[in-house]
This record gives C-alpha cells, structure tokens and sequence, in this order.
C-alpha cells in the first residue's frame, strides 16, 4: 500500500563550522506536519515541509554551550508555538516560534524568469512562505538528570533519572500573565503507590513516552525493558482510544493530585517469542486507528500488541520478521518508530537500517546496511536511520541517516506511492489498482489486456494520470482518490474542493473560480454513480452535506444536481446497485437511493438505524457494505432493504458481520459476527462468478481470506465452541501485496518494491515491480476438500476460455501432491480432484505436466488414482495428441524396461511422421540420441519406423 518512488532528496543543512564535533543529531515535526526542526549540537532550525526550505535559526553561543551543555534533542508543544530542546546537562531550552508576515522572504522568487520561461510552483508551493523566527524564552534547569521530555498543551511531562520519577511543570509564562489552567508542579515517583501497575525495582526510570493527543492513551517504556499503556485518570478512562478531534487539554486547576492508569503490555520475560529473539523494549509507537501498539527491541526484533480491552479474549501478539532469514539480526537496535496518519504503515529506523511494515505486518519497503555497503552509495540513510518522520498525506518519508561520520548524517527524503483505499475503502478501488502519488495517480490497466500480457511480470500497465498543477500546487496534499466502475472516470480531492477527469476526454475538470473551490472540502469520501460524483463534504460553516456532481457539467456551485444536510461529520460512503450508504460520527447509518429524474440525479432518503451500543468508536469504521437476500432483490421494495441487509463493517482493523434479526415487535436488531483482526482492507464482490457471488475478500498482511457466500455466514457457525467467530473458507497465501483482484481473469495483481543500487550509481532507484497469481485453483480446492465435484465443475467452466487454464488446473494437482505427502488415502482429497479433472479435455496434459514437475516418489501414488500411465500414452495415441504422448514416453522411460521405451517411441514417431508433426518427431530423436551415447537405440528406432539404414 506505501512503496517508495524514485530516489531520495537531500537537504543542505547548514553546520556551524566553528564547533569541530557539530552535526545533525535530530529532526522532528509539529503537529500540523506544517514545519519541522533540524537539531544540531549548538544551532535549532526550522524548516518549511514543503517546500522544504529554511525559515529560521538559533545559533547558540560558546557561553551558552559551556554553562547549559550540548543540545540532545527538540520537541514541539501540541500547538506548534513553542520549541523545548533538551540539553546533556538536563537544562531545558524553552523557543517561542513567531511569525512574520510583513516578511515574505521567498515571494520574489514566485516569479522568476530564467530565459524567457517561468518556474511553476510544485505540489504544496502554491501558497504563501510567512517568515518565522526564533526566539529564547528561557532556560530550566532540572534536578534529578533528564531522561526524556515530552511537551502538553499546558504544560511539560518529563522522566528523570535521579529520583526515578515522572514529573509535571507547567509552562513558564511572560511576566504579568497568568496561566488560567495553572496545575503546579508536582512529581509521582516510581513507587507502589503512584504506579502500582510498573513492576519497578529501585533501578527502574521511565526510558521512553509516546504522546499522540490528549484524552487519548500513551505509551511508555521503562529502562528494565517494559512497555506500558497508560493515561492520566482525569483525562479519560482507559478503556480504549477513541477517535475524536484532537481538543486542547483541560486539566483540573487548583493542583488537585492526578494519578495515572495503565497495563504491561510488554515485557522481556514473558513474551510468546523464544530466545534468542526476546529483548529489553526500547520504543514503541500507538496506532489508535486499528489499536495497535509497535515495540521495538534492543536486538532489533518489532512486535506489534493490540489494545487490552477488558475481559474479552486479545489478539495474540504478532512478531515481525525481516524477510530474509539471513539478515534478521544484522538490523541492529530500533532507534525509531512513527505510523502513517492513517493508521497503515510503520516507519522503523534501525541501527543498520530501515523498513516501512503495513499494519499486517508485510514489508513494504525496507534496506538492511549489508546488501548496500559499496562506498560509492551516498544515500547514507540506506545503512541506518536514526530518526524519521512523515509528511503531510504521507507523501513523504523524512529520515535523518545513522552513521558515525558527521558528515554523513544527513536529511534525507523519500518519496512515496500509496494505495487509495488508504483514505476510502471502495470495491472500485480495489478492482482497478488504484495509487496516488503527489502529482498523480496511478491506474492498472491490465484487465483491458489479454490474458497473456496480465501474467507477464514484463509487461507495463500502469496509466499515470497528473493533476492540474494549479489544483495541486494549493491543494496538495491529495487525501481522497476514487475511480469509477468501468475505469473511465477519476475524481480527486486534496485539502480544498475536488476535480475530477475523463479517460475519454484526456481532460480534467474543476472550479474555474477559486472561492468556490476553498469554500468546502471533502470529509468522507469520493464515490462514482455513471457519471454523477457523490461526494461528502464539510463546508466553510461547519455543515456537513452530500454532494451530487455531474461529469458533462462544469464545476461550480450552480451545477450541484442535488444537496443533502447532515447534522454529523460523514465518516464514510458506500454504493451498492444504486443505494448509497453514509455512516456518520453520530453512529447513524444512513440510506439513500441514488434516482436519475428526466433532468437530473436526486437521492431519496430510506431512513436511517444507529448502532450506539453496536459500534464502539464510529470514526474508526473504515469501510462498509450490505447484501440483500434474493427474495428482498426481487420482489421486496428498495426502500426496505435496510430492514433485512446483512451488513459488514471494517472497524479498525476489525472486520465484522451484522445479520438482522427482527424481536416480537418488528424492531431490528443485529447480532455482531467477528470474522478477522487486523484487516488491512476488504470489500465483498456481490456479482461474482459461481461460488464467488457475495463472497467478502479480506487482506491481513499474510494472506487474502475469503468467506464465501456472505450473506448466508451469519446464519450458520460451524464453531459453537466460539460462535462469535468465523474462520474463512479460503486463505490465499502472498509473496507480494495485493492491489486488485481480476474476477473473470482468476487473478490477484500485486506488487513489490524493487531498489536498484549499483556501484556505478551514487543513489538508490526505487520502482515498482507488478506480480500477479492464480487464485482459482484455491476456490476449486475448497470444493473438492468439501466432495463438492459438480460445484467444482461449475466453477471451473467459468473459467475454462483463459489461455492458462490448464496451467492452474495443473497448480491444483500439485498442491495436493505436495501436501499430501504423509496423508491417509482415506483422508486424500486426490480422488476427487482427478475425477474433477476427468470432466475437461486438459486432464490427460495436466497430468503428466504435473508428473514431469513433481518427484518420481510421488509418482505411484498419483497414477495409482489417475490410471495407468501406460493407457493414457495409448489414449493420447489414439486421440492424435502427440505433445502429449510425447510427454508420457518421457515419463515411462523411467518406470519401464528400454525395450518398452523402444516400442512406443517408434509409434510415435511413426505417428509424427503421418500427421507431419515435425517438431515432435525432432525431439524424440534428440531424446532417442541422448539415452543412448552411441546411438543404437536411434538406429533400432528409425529402423522399425521403416527408416533406410544409415551407414556410419
């Protein structure tokens, strides 16, 4: 879903030349993702993301230096306005950050012209540089040698070494102010008594605190290794995160005592993982959107820890493992972590370097310092990352290099690609492959190949799409995409308005007036209906509509088909037929039917349910859809299907099932079926191919998961031992990551990062590489596993016209082979499979393709079912297929006497020589040659074929 693109940039940062032993030693972003701090060890700077230039700078003196220590590392209070730098000598650097709007340093640059020609503003470069600068506001000092600082809304957290404590102290105001929400300093020592849940020693400090926002849970690690959830009790309980709008704090005033909450949620000793892998946690980093916590080791090994929620049972945990076994512990130590804004992906910096995991723990991207040693390589970061961070829309990775030269450690930026239904969960997004870049999305185009070019990893099918560089150079970055069900039709949205584009045309379309476009911006999603875009929106005012747009209109206010008002924010669309789904951060699902009318496109409101007590956190669901019994399709009114739909939802990383269930009183009520955790992203396929009609897809990292026939899931457990659970009827294992599913193809396209690094090249290349692989052997597996041949038979014929048919057929045959190799017979499923075979004219191919590719040890008991393979040479003979009677004398060459061998070749040379089947009769005598080194068995072959005698 993340894949790096082309090649890193690399900032010029400027180094105070004065001090021998200055260089980078952090970086770190505000909360707006909007500017961001460059620490070196006596100067702060702070940079524009993007465009990434310097706006302001504070070089320290010697004096200051001398009296106050080193600079160690730079945070940002919530708000963006204040600076705090922690120094070597547990001082604290309190910097107010102003801006300066009368100076605009970079406005006369807007302009230029250089021969004639004038330089467009990229994407993010279309608005306005204000001026900052940097301002000392004081120095702290702190007794009791600082460990870690992290700034509050009102005031600053910090851990310090001597006393082992956790230690609040507001921030310090200009004089003649006073600080209304005023709490006093106050100190909770590592005790018993302040934190019975630590299970500390007197050795024990607070080594890290991951603060995300407030009312929220934190993460923190002690210096024994330990990892921890906790909150403030006075903030919210802990009961798990919810997504809510960051808001300011609003501690107690007055100094009332806070205490805190938490649970280990981690510890060296008690892990499921066996030594040597276990070690002393030294990050982590919280993923409130799937309730995940990542912690990363001292040996390098990550672990990702699902939230504690009460009594249920938990998600066990889920070790991540670098891909190549060799290279598992030369990473060295985690030195840092951060997660996509989304919730999809982790940033890891280790020692020796760094990797971006989805959230199911797949490799995105990831380099290791051993395969990119050569000197020649500048991208230093390649060989370790020692902090990181993303940029606005996750566009891009910044990432400050691990080295112990100084003048490699360097700011680097990494460009990335990413998923769209990173941002709004559709089917069309899933079919299509759909992927947005800065300036641009990217389409797969491989299901208007043929079927040849889909499977060929050679082939280029990638369309790339830029959007308008005035929409993009103000918009940017992109935070919804979405495309249309046959392909023909793109709409885009970044921070303000939308545009849209036609492969038609080759033209996009969007606001011709500014103001319209800035007067709303999209909140719950982009979706198609034909030609008309629904798009949910949240207007300048704070209102909440649903907006209809048609492709052949221009964009504009006056254009709009048709408005619909909601009281809450939109959390996110769904279209099924032509009803439109809209769940709401009230808990409030909404149905609409989307009506063409003689002049328009009008929606009519079905009514709406809530799912208080049902959803927990509703600005956590991600996804949704429905599925109408038959009957209701049929013959029930369209304005009811709300009353019978069974509904799936993804919640986090939550995939669940809703079936309806109507009491005395007609009243609906819906039973909760949890079908997986840590669902990357899932949609249901309604109008399927056989058994795949309303079948629910599913992606967790490892594997797709299949459950066919959804709609009928939750009416039947086949576990009563956890009924609340059903295991999906087909996993289907990837080496790579899923972007489409190519129903009437048989075929899931993916893809996987590919780093060119040469020792001729200063830099690493990065592009993606498209892999794709059957899946319609797995649904014909399951069938037969079930004694369902004729249901396999069905599915099968749909896909009987593909020109690798045969082929998966064949993968089917040696799958069971391969996995049933200590299997009872009477526990085989190879007897169904071979008389499944026996209904298609490709049976007698696929066997001995599947003989030729497997071990002779395998070889009894295939033709023990199969036949002997000895009468399918002589049917193969008799139906004139040759190649494939070629291919069984290869294989009774090596079950029967030379004699045998003999006899048959010549018939079927013989029978080449009738039918002028050249080619076959040039191998087997090549073949004849090669058994025989002086070439008798040819002479004697050609003989009886009644070849003349050839003399030496």
């Amino acid at each position: 879903m993340y894949f790096a693109t082309n090649s890193a940039r690399v900032l010029a940062v400027p180094i105070n030349a004065e001090i021998e032993t200055d260089y980078i030693i952090g970086i770190g972003i505000n909360s707006r993702r909007s500017h961001f701090v460059v620490l070196t060890s006596s100067e702060i700077s702070v940079w524009k993301v993007r465009p990434p230039v310097l706006l302001a700078s504070l070089r320290r003196t010697q004096i200051s230096l001398d009296e106050h220590g080193l600079n160690l590392a730079a945070s940002w209070s919530p708000d963006g306005s204040k600076i705090v730098v922690q120094t070597t000598t547990s001082h604290i650097i309190l910097l107010n950050l102003y801006q300066t709007p009368d100076f605009q340093p970079f406005s006369k640059f807007r302009s230029l012209m250089i021969r004639g020609h004038t330089f467009l503003p990229g994407p993010g470069e279309g608005i306005t540089i204000d001026g900052l600068y940097l301002q000392l506001h004081g120095v702290i000092n702190t007794d009791g040698d600082l460990i870690w600082l992290s700034p509050r809304a009102s005031f600053l957290l910090f851990s310090t070494r001597n006393p082992a404590a956790v230690q609040r102290m507001p921030w310090p105001q200009d004089e003649g102010t006073v600080d209304q929400n005023w709490l006093g300093h106050e100190t909770w020592s590592l005790e018993s008594q302040n934190f019975p849940w630590i299970d500390s020693t007197e050795d024990t400090t607070l080594y890290r605190i991951h603060f995300i926002k407030s009312n929220a849970p934190e993460g923190w690690v002690s210096s024994d290794g330990k990892a921890y959830l906790t909150q403030n009790i006075q903030q919210s309980s802990l009961s798990g995160p919810k997504e809510e709008e960051s808001s300011d704090e609003s501690p107690t005033r007055g100094g009332t005592e806070d205490t805190w909450t938490g649970v280990c949620i981690y510890s060296p000793t008690k892990t499921e993982k066996p030594e040597p892998y276990s070690s002393r946690a030294v990050e982590i980093a919280l993923n409130p959107r799937f309730s995940i916590a990542a912690v990363g080791t001292e040996s390098g090994d990550i672990v990702y820890l699902s939230f504690p929620e009460g009594i249920e049972a938990q998600v066990p945990p889920k070790w991540i493992e670098i891909p190549e076994i060799s290279l598992r512990k030369a990473c060295g130590r985690v030195n840092t972590f951060e997660w996509t804004s989304d919730g999809y992906a982790l940033a890891v910096g280790w020692e020796y370097g760094w990797a971006v995991i989805s959230v199911g723990g797949r490799f995105l991207s990831w380099a290791i310092a051993e395969n990119y040693s050569h000197p020649q390589l500048k991208d230093y970061f390649m060989r370790g990352v020692s902090h990181l961070f993303w940029g606005p829309g996750n566009f891009d990775l910044f990432l400050l290099s691990n080295s112990d030269e100084p003048n490699q450690r360097q700011v680097f930026i990494l460009p990335f690609a990413k998923s769209s239904f990173t941002a709004q969960q559709t089917p069309e997004n899933t079919r299509y492959a759909f992927l947005m870049m800065e300036d641009r999305v990217l389409v797969y185009r491989g299901a208007d190949q043929p079927d040849m070019s889909v499977i060929n990893p050679e082939s280029d099918v990638w369309q790339h799409i830029k959007t308008p560089i005035d929409y993009i150079s103000n918009s940017w970055p992109l935070r919804y995409s979405t495309i249309s069900n046959d392909g023909r039709l793109i709409a885009v949205a970044g921070r303000r308005g939308l545009i849209h584009y036609s492969m038609s045309s080759g033209r996009w379309k969007q606001f011709e007036d500014p103001s319209h476009e800035q007067a709303f911006f999209v909140r719950g999603g982009l979706i198609w209906f034909h030609h008309v875009l629904i798009a949910a929106v949240e207007m300048a005012n704070k209102t909440y509509q649903v907006h209809l747009y048609s492709r052949d209109h221009e964009l504009s206010p006056k254009t709009i088909l048709f408005t619909e008002a909601l009281v809450s924010p939109i959390v996110t669309l769904s279209l099924v037929d032509n009803s439109l789904l809209v769940y709401t951060a009230s808990n409030e699902l909404y149905h609409y039917l989307v009506i063409p009318t003689s002049d328009s496109v009008v929606l009519h409101s079905c009514g709406s349910i809530s799912f208080e007590g049902v959803v927990a956190a509703p600005n956590l669901v991600r996804g949704m859809s429905w599925m109408i019994p038959l009957s209701q399709k049929n013959f029930g009114d369209a304005a009811d299907d709300m009353t019978c739909a069974t509904i799936t939802l993804l919640i986090g990383g939550q995939l669940v099932l809703l079936t309806p269930r109507k009491n005395s009183t007609r009243d609906v009520k819906y039973d909760l079926k949890i079908l997986a955790d840590r669902i990357e992203f899932c949609w249901i396929h309604l109008r399927g191919i056989g058994a795949l009609e309303n079948s629910l897809w599913g992606f967790d990292g490892e594997a797709v998961r299949v459950w066919l026939d959804a709609l009928t899931i939750g009416t039947t457990s086949t576990q009563p031992e956890a009924p609340n659970v059903i295991v999906e009827n087909v996993r289907l294992p990837l080496e790579f990551y899923p972007l489409s599913v190519l129903m009437d193809k048989g075929i899931i396209i993916g893809a996987e990062q590919e780093i060119v690094s040469r020792a001729s090249l200063p830099v690493a290349v990065f592009r993606l590489s498209t892999l794709s692989q059957l899946f319609i052997h797995h649904v014909l597996l399951y069938h037969l596993q079930k004694k369902q041949v004729q249901e396999a038979v069905q599915f099968a014929a749909n896909y009987q016209a593909l020109v690798f048919f045969s082929h998966s057929l064949e993968v089917l045959l040696h799958t069971v082979l391969e996995d049933e190799d200590e299997t009872e017979e009477s526990q085989s499923v190879l007897p169904e499979v071979v008389e499944f075979l026996d209904h298609f004219d490709v049976s007698m191919e696929v066997v001995v393709s599947c003989a030729r590719k497997t071990e002779m040890t395998r070889w009894d008991r295939l033709f023990k079912v199969v036949g002997d393979p000895k009468a399918l040479f002589e049917a193969s003979m008799r139906d004139t297929r040759l190649p494939t009677a070629a291919s069984y004398l290869l294989v009774l060459h090596n079950i029967q006497q030379l004699e045998e061998t003999i006899e048959d070749a010549v018939k079927l040379l013989s029978k080449a020589i009738e039918k002028k089947s050249w080619d076959i009769a040039k191998d087997l005598m090549r073949f004849l040659r090669s058994i025989d080194e002086d070439g008798a068995v040819l002479k004697d072959v050609l003989r009886r074929a009644g070849f003349p005698e050839i003399d030496n």
